[in-house]
């Protein structure tokens, strides 16, 4: 049997409104109750127990410091949870950034050293036909395949950073780039047929 003389949990609404009189210990207990399920959240997007408990931090810092902005005819949770995954997603997208810029300056600093094996001009072009190849095809793709194979196949991200990303199942997330994968080579090989996939090679023999 439950014990009668225990006090009853306090209203969320309450604790709201004693945290915004700057009760520390009713924000506290706000943190307590959710802290489990941000920090799973934040657990999706970086995968190391460390780093997903700085971001919990960092989140519900963010939170509190909005906390007068909730409506109170709203779901607490279904707000805070929603803060925190549109928090997730900015952190995700800055720590990428961040990464994507290193490596640019690295390829950067290894281009301006490696005279020794640069390729020839023509290794160049087919290089860059390729890549206009594989634009054009991509293009064709429908939103939301195309979307998917990015994310998969040029991003590299796996398949459950995909799936918090377009908030979709795995599931549905592998669907959509096998889907994507064959409908890009499709497009690849009707470009070919076509002769469009050397645009540039057509013009040179043109001006010759």
């Amino acid at each position: 049997m439950s014990d009668p003389t225990a006090a009853a949990p306090v209203d969320t609404d309450v604790l709201i409104e004693r945290c915004l009189g700057g009760d520390q210990v009713a924000w506290e207990e706000i943190v307590r109750r959710h802290w489990r399920k941000v920090f799973n959240l934040a657990y999706k997007f970086v995968g190391r127990h460390d780093e997903a408990e700085d971001l919990t931090q960092d989140i519900f810092l963010k939170i509190f410091r909005a906390l007068h902005t909730f409506d109170r005819r709203a779901n607490f949770q279904t707000w805070l949870i929603s803060i925190s995954r549109n928090l997730c997603i900015d952190h995700y997208r800055s720590v990428r950034k961040e990464r994507e810029t290193i490596s640019r300056d690295v390829d950067s600093r290894e281009m301006g050293t490696a005279t020794k094996v640069e390729p020839g001009p023509l290794a160049g072009i087919e290089r860059e036909d390729q890549r206009a190849l594989l634009r054009l095809a991509l293009n064709q793709l429908a939103p939301t395949l195309r979307s998917a194979v990015l994310l998969r196949d040029i991003k590299e991200l796996s398949y459950q950073e995909i799936a918090v990303m377009l908030d979709l199942p795995e599931g549905t997330v592998k669907s959509r780039i096998n889907r994507g994968r064959t409908e890009l080579a499709r497009q690849i090989r009707r470009l070919q047929e076509s002769g469009l996939s050397t645009p540039r090679r057509a013009t040179a023999g043109r001006r010759e």
